[in-house]
């Protein structure tokens, strides 16, 4: 019965999250990937979420030795 009630728990507390660990876990591997492409990561990379009101809002936040600039070919 503990068992049950520690899995149902577990289930209501995942279903209020603003997003479960699956979600989260996919989504900074994709932030991961395109910030990468303009800077230069000392890993630590850090995603938030939290309820603001009737919104959400989404912070990422790493730190960087360096910033990859892009100049145009003429």
């Amino acid at each position: 019965m503990k068992a049950e009630k520690n899995r149902l728990a577990e289930l209501l507390a995942e279903d209020k999250a603003v997003m479960n660990e699956a979600s989260r876990a996919a989504a900074l591997a994709d932030f991961k990937r395109v910030a990468e492409e303009y800077f230069e990561t000392d890993g630590g990379f850090v995603l938030t979420t939290r309820k603001n009101g009737s919104r959400t809002e989404v912070v990422l936040t790493f730190p960087v030795s360096r910033v990859k600039n892009f100049t145009p070919l003429r």
